[in-house]
């Protein structure tokens, strides 16, 4: 494994991937804060369109990524998060609401966890899950950082012209 850092308006981010894509974002802190494994290598030219892509992201240019991915998931956790990835721009969803699109409407808490365990989050945008009372619950990176995307995204979905919205 291969990795790299970028400084992001929400602190400083690792990037990690091999030759088939991105496999991890990593927070600075936060209960899901990433450590380079002892064995992987620092790689300043790694996935350069992932930098890229994540500063139009962050510039309100990019809303919705278009990038090889590699994440590691169990089926139940590629299903939750293929559903996560059509959570539009600027909205949320509940952890219910999540669970019933993957067609396990009694499995709010199984779909947190996989959630919770999202390798990739702000690409497959883990932050726009939200209580079932509108409150922010835990985030990788930590509950302030998912109150910064949740409004960088409000705030740039209200200004952006119609049709741009995706990379290519």
């Amino acid at each position: 494994m291969r990795y790299t850092y970028m400084d992001s308006p929400v602190g400083e981010l690792m990037l990690a991937g091999d030759n088939d894509g991105l496999c991890w974002i990593g927070f600075a802190g936060g209960s899901m804060a990433r450590r380079a494994g002892v064995d992987w290598v620092r790689d300043s030219a790694l996935l350069p369109v992932v930098r890229e892509q994540l500063e139009a992201y962050f510039s309100g240019q990019l809303q919705q990524f278009d990038l090889p991915l590699a994440p590691r998931l169990t089926p139940f956790q590629a299903r939750v998060l293929d559903e996560l990835r059509k959570v539009p721009y600027g909205t949320t969803v509940s952890y219910g609401e999540l669970a019933r699109r993957t067609g396990n409407p009694r499995a709010s808490r199984a779909v947190g966890m996989a959630n919770a365990r999202n390798p990739i989050p702000i690409i497959i945008p883990c932050h726009r899950v939200i209580g079932a009372n509108g409150d922010l619950t835990g985030f990788g990176g930590g509950v302030d950082i998912k109150r910064q995307l949740l409004a960088l995204e409000q705030r740039y979905a209200r200004e952006a012209p119609a049709g741009m919205a995706q990379a290519g």
